[in-house]
């Protein structure tokens, strides 16, 4: 009985550690796929939106195309650009934030939306 007593504290302890544990974040290319994006180059603002089926479309739908997660990539295959294509996003990033990445012939904003 005393072991049990004894033994109690740390139960609770680490009980009450568990609840209030961490809560894990979602990853940036989570919140991309969630939120979509708006992608910004050259001042042309192209609205990008993600389903949970795996497509994606942009350009008021002209740009059609299909999305997946590797690791720390985004892939995707479009409609003008049928081979796949994947870039690493930066860690930590939530709706309403912004980051610069390279593309074909430059470099574009991204901003993930709210």
């Amino acid at each position: 009985m005393r072991k049990i007593l004894l033994a109690a504290p740390f139960i609770v302890a680490t009980g009450v550690a568990a609840i209030a544990g961490p809560v894990c974040a979602a990853t940036t290319l989570e919140e991309v796929v969630k939120h979509g994006i708006t992608m910004t180059i050259a001042d042309m603002d192209i609205v990008v939106t993600y389903t949970p089926d795996g497509k994606f479309t942009a350009f008021d739908g002209q740009i059609t195309g299909t999305w997946k997660i590797d690791g720390e990539k985004l892939c995707t295959t479009s409609n003008i650009d049928p081979s796949e294509t994947c870039a690493v996003y930066p860690k930590d990033k939530k709706p309403g934030d912004s980051f610069e990445m390279s593309c074909p012939g430059g470099t574009a904003k991204i901003t993930i939306n709210k």
